[in-house]
C-alpha cells in the first residue's frame, strides 16, 4: 500500500464573469489532471479571514488567454466568488505517482536526493525546492552545512535519478562552494 502525499495545485484569484468562475494561480504542472470536473480540492483560506470553508469541487474549467478558470460548485454566483479570493488549493497525490512528463518531477521526490558532482563525488542534499517566476531552484545543504540554491535547469542539473535516489550537480566554480576569492 503507498502513502500519499498533500500538495498545493493553486491559489484562487479574482472572479471572472458572473456565473462565479474564478481564475486560478496554477502551482501544478497538471492542471488538467488536478483540476478536472469533479475534483474535490481542500481549500484553505489565507490567515486572518473568517471564511470557513474546507474543500471545494470541481464543476467546470476553461482557459482564457492563457488563464484557468475554474467554476466550484460550492459557489454559485460571483458574489460568493468575491469571498474567496486567495484561498489556497491542495489535494492528495500517491507519493509512487509520477508525473506523465518525464522531465518532471513533484517536490517531495527530489527532498532528500543524495547530490552529486560529475566525478561521483557526494556534494551534499536537497533540502526542498523554491518555486520561482522565471525557474526552480534547488535547496540543497553542503557537507560543510552550508545551504546553497542551484537553478534546477538541464546546464546545472544533467540528471535526476530517483530510482538510484541521487541527482547530478555540475561542478562549477562558486555554485555549491564559494570560490577562493569569496572564502
Amino acid at each position: 500500500m503507498s502513502d500519499s502525499i498533500e500538495v498545493l495545485v493553486g491559489r484562487i484569484g479574482k472572479p471572472h464573469g458572473i456565473r462565479g468562475h474564478l481564475t486560478v494561480d496554477v502551482r501544478t504542472d497538471e492542471p488538467e489532471r488536478r483540476f478536472a470536473v469533479g475534483a474535490r480540492l481542500r481549500a484553505v483560506p489565507p490567515k486572518g479571514s473568517a471564511l470557513q470553508l474546507s474543500a471545494l469541487t470541481v464543476e467546470g474549467i476553461r482557459w482564457h488567454q492563457g488563464v484557468l478558470h475554474v467554476l466550484f460548485e460550492e459557489i454559485p454566483d460571483r458574489n460568493a466568488a468575491e469571498t474567496v479570493r486567495g484561498v489556497l488549493l491542495y489535494t492528495d497525490i500517491d507519493t509512487d505517482d509520477r508525473p506523465e512528463d518525464p522531465e518532471e518531477f513533484y517536490d517531495h521526490q527530489l527532498i532528500g536526493l543524495a547530490v552529486y558532482d560529475a566525478d561521483g563525488t557526494r556534494r551534499g542534499e536537497v533540502t526542498g525546492l523554491v518555486h520561482g517566476g522565471a525557474q526552480d531552484l534547488l535547496s540543497i545543504r553542503t557537507p560543510t552545512r552550508r545551504d546553497v540554491l542551484v537553478p534546477f535547469v538541464a546546464a546545472l542539473v544533467p540528471e535526476v535519478d530517483l530510482d538510484g535516489g541521487k541527482v547530478v550537480v555540475a561542478d562549477r566554480p562558486g555554485l555549491l562552494e564559494p570560490d577562493q576569492d569569496e572564502a
